[in-house]
């Protein structure tokens, strides 16, 4: 089963991520930010707070990326 292994904030909207597969990049918010739930993350405090759930990643409001969107939309 694949799984995100590292999750962390680098600067503004991106994030540092590593994939169970040693896929590993940059995965940038900006794409989703000003749909839905995802607006919340354009507090850049608030989206610090990411945490590896069982499926990909998620914070505390419900939102969450699959693992196979952040393997999927990295930039290496």
């Amino acid at each position: 089963m694949l799984t995100v292994k590292e999750i962390m904030h680098v600067e503004g909207y991106t994030l540092r991520a590593k994939v169970s597969n040693g896929v590993e990049g940059i995965f940038d918010i900006p794409p989703y930010i000003d749909k839905g739930i995802f607006t919340q993350l354009k507090n850049i405090h608030y989206l610090k707070q990411v945490k590896i759930n069982l499926s990909g990643i998620c914070w505390r409001n419900g939102q969450d990326f699959s693992v196979d969107t952040i393997e999927f939309d990295i930039k290496q």
